[in-house]
């Protein structure tokens, strides 16, 4: 495939993070993924060699900062250097999931700004444009001083509630207050009223999910005898999870159905998810999930034709704004 304007050719490289969502966008685009060999040492060092000509080219690198964090960073920082050593014409990082984006300000004093670093790396070592989904706050964007297209599943997911006729008597909750935008936007496109889960935790409160809270929480709006989904942007310990459900359960709702894009599964999630009241937990394949973490109540929609659609339109120099209308729900 050959750049109608410019000539250049289009390149899609895949890391080791997420192969089979890199091999879904290839194969959405019609397009072969390049070869690149990574190779991992004994002690922890990465090496990468490039084996076919990229001189010119419009790469683009596929590579979700998921678990394990620092080693995917760093295959892709290494990735960057190979290929801007090569004579790339542009590089383009594919980032479905921007590792440590929690860390996108100082809660408590002589704390780093992680979120900033991991822009500043990036840059550094010669990204021309960054393509991610869901950011944890949409403000990082800001911390780069080059392109940054912010994606949103929140098409997929509504789409997938509307199909499966889960759309009337509907409540779409946020898990905690700073969630109440995003589920507003969802409930928009599903055409449902809100309600939130109000938990005072001071974890929760800084935009964490790492502790694992088992008490209740007040919820604020009417969900007696309706259907609830719980939206939030990430799954880590399911802990913020674990109190919606529990407390909708208490306050009368139906069926209780969780929603969210990354799928981190950390710390005993997977169980505390499975035994808990929810009937599903919808997620997608920015992160990884080995099948030892997957379970019945599970189900995993692919943001795949999204990711193709945006290399396509930036690839091509167009606008990637079609990827944000609200009528093809």
């Amino acid at each position: 495939m050959s750049n109608k304007q410019t000539g250049a050719a289009l390149k899609l490289f895949a890391l080791n993070s997420n192969p089979a969502l890199a091999e879904k966008i290839a194969s959405e685009l019609g397009q072969p993924l390049s070869q690149a060999s990574v190779k991992h040492f004994s002690d922890g060092e990465i090496q990468i060699s490039i084996n076919e000509s990229i001189r010119g080219a419009d790469v683009f690198v596929i590579q979700s900062i998921s678990d394990p964090v620092n080693e995917n960073f760093m295959e892709l920082m290494i990735m960057i250097d190979a290929l801007r050593r090569s004579s790339a014409g542009t590089i383009n990082i594919v980032l479905p999931y921007y590792g440590y984006a929690r860390a996108d300000r100082k809660a408590r004093p002589r704390e780093p700004i992680t979120a900033k670093l991991i822009a500043n790396f990036l840059q550094m070592a010669g990204a021309d444009r960054i393509v991610t989904m869901d950011l944890h706050a949409g403000q990082l964007q800001g911390f780069f001083n080059i392109p940054v297209d912010h994606l949103l599943a929140i098409f997929v997911q509504a789409r997938y509630f509307i199909s499966h006729g889960i759309k009337n008597d509907v409540v779409v909750i946020a898990p905690d207050h700073n969630g109440v935008k995003a589920a507003r936007n969802l409930a928009t496109l599903l055409k449902a009223p809100i309600a939130i889960v109000d938990k005072r935790d001071e974890d929760v409160a800084n935009g964490q999910d790492r502790t694992i809270p088992t008490e209740e929480a007040t919820i604020i709006g009417d969900v007696k005898g309706r259907r609830c989904i719980v939206f939030d942007d990430l799954i880590d310990t399911g802990g913020k999870l674990a109190v919606a459900a529990k407390s909708l359960k208490a306050a009368g709702a139906t069926e209780i159905y969780a929603c969210a894009t990354h799928p981190i599964l950390s710390d005993g999630a997977v169980e505390r998810l499975r035994n808990s009241d929810y009937t599903k937990i919808i997620t997608t394949d920015t992160i990884m999930v080995p099948k030892d973490k997957q379970f019945d109540k599970l189900k995993i929609l692919s943001v795949s034709r999204t990711f193709a659609k945006s290399i396509n339109l930036i690839y091509h120099n167009q606008s990637v704004d079609s990827l944000f209308n609200k009528h093809e729900v």
